[in-house]
């Protein structure tokens, strides 16, 4: 019987194949890595801020709009953060200088004094975002609040949190879940920001959302483009 010997580049082209069949693991592993990180949608993110912004005392017993600070949130993808200035508005001034408004709350506590160096060298404070949806995530703000669905619905009773925490997955289950039926999520766009608003209606977010005109697609191409 004759014998059959593979040329001598099979053995390398064979070395070659699995040297990069395990890049292409090791690339795919990065990627579920960075996809799960708990920076990025894991419930529980909870990092710590260079400066202890109280959402309860603000948003909870002052009663501050949301709007107050992430100013863009009706009218852009993203609810920005806002600029020291806005902090200033309320922080900024000394009292101890001449021509100083009366009023202002807190202005030497040392807990504000990021806010202080920021408004006097322009720099800004540099936030920690606690909801960071991956690079390969669309999502548009302003198309969720103008229909109806209050800040609440993603991220939970922040008039309540000393610390901002994430409370909801934000996985594309979660997402395509909300898209399937949205009614729960539903209410008045001028009530989006009352975050302890209640219902006693059981079709009321069906109501809505028939007014609305809300029907949201679950095609790849809405949040993935």
């Amino acid at each position: 019987m004759q014998e059959f010997h593979f040329p001598n580049w099979v053995n390398k082209f064979t070395l070659m194949m699995l040297a990069s069949g395990l890049l292409v693991a090791g690339y795919l592993a990065t990627c579920l890595f960075a996809a799960i990180n708990p920076a990025i949608v894991n419930v529980g993110h909870q990092p710590t801020q260079p400066v202890p912004f109280s959402h309860k005392l603000h948003a909870g017993r002052l009663k501050m709009d949301c709007r107050y600070c992430h100013n863009t949130v009706e009218k852009t993808s993203h609810a920005a953060v806002p600029p020291t200035a806005t902090c200033g508005n309320c922080h900024g001034k000394d009292l101890t200088k001449p021509g100083a408004i009366l009023g202002v709350v807190h202005p030497d506590s040392p807990l504000l004094k990021p806010v202080r160096t920021s408004l006097e060298t322009n720099d800004p404070v540099l936030w920690d975002r606690v909801h960071d949806l991956p690079d390969f995530v669309y999502f548009n703000h302003s198309a969720h609040v103008n229909r109806g669905v209050s800040c609440v619905s993603c991220h939970g009773r922040i008039d309540k949190m000393e610390v901002v925490t994430q409370v909801e997955p934000m996985s594309m289950k979660w997402c395509l879940d909300c898209h399937r039926d949205p009614s729960p999520h539903i209410r008045d766009p001028q009530l989006v920001t009352s975050l302890d608003f209640k219902s006693d209606d059981p079709k009321y977010g069906e109501t809505w959302a028939e007014k609305l005109g809300v029907n949201p697609t679950t095609n790849c191409t809405t949040c993935h483009r």
